[in-house]
Order: C-alpha cells, then sequence, then structure tokens
C-alpha cells in the first residue's frame, strides 16, 4: 500500500536542509530503485520552483510500504530529522485514484 509522508520544517533551518540533502535523497534514490517511490518534493515557501533564500516550508513523499508502521519507521529515520528541520512528520495510507 502507499503512504504519504507529510513533513513541515522548522523555521530557519534552511541551511541544515541543504547540508542534509545528499542523504536525504540517497534514501529517497533508494525506494525508486526498488520500485517503491511514487512521487518526492518539497514544498516551496514561494509561489515558484525555485524559492531562492526563501527555501522550503517541508516535504512530501508517497510511497509504497508493507505497513503504516514500516512507513513510519521509514520516516523516522530521514537525515533532516537528525538534523533537525523537521518539526512535524505525519504518515498517513494514500489511495491512489487518479491518473
Amino acid at each position: 500500500m502507499f503512504y504519504a509522508i507529510i513533513a513541515e520544517d522548522k523555521p530557519g533551518t534552511q541551511q541544515a536542509r541543504i547540508n542534509a540533502r545528499a542523504e536525504h535523497l540517497a534514501r529517497l534514490v533508494t525506494l525508486k530503485k526498488q520500485g517503491k517511490l511514487f512521487v518526492a518534493g518539497p514544498h516551496p515557501a514561494t509561489d515558484s520552483e525555485d524559492p531562492g533564500e526563501a527555501g522550503f516550508t517541508g516535504s512530501l513523499v508517497i510511497a509504497e510500504f508493507n505497513s503504516l508502521q514500516d512507513a513510519q519507521n521509514w520516516a523516522n529515520q530521514d537525515p533532516y530529522i537528525t538534523a533537525g528541520v523537521y518539526d512535524k512528520v505525519t504518515v498517513k495510507p494514500y489511495k491512489k485514484v487518479l491518473p
């Protein structure tokens, strides 16, 4: 089943996000190679593909896991958590309907 991992950044953590980005992306690439990643990306702080210094306000990952607990465990190990970027992380079951 798919699960949505919705994360919200703490204010003022843009540099910490930049510093942890390579490790964060490596985990997503692993999910992609396993055929489990549906979509992933950050939420820009402005209405722009490139928010510049405004940075990002959080992230969304939708991926396949065996259970809600597995999805939660995966989310809890995100390098952005270790780096102090995320303020809140919500994991919910996700049902893909379209396309």
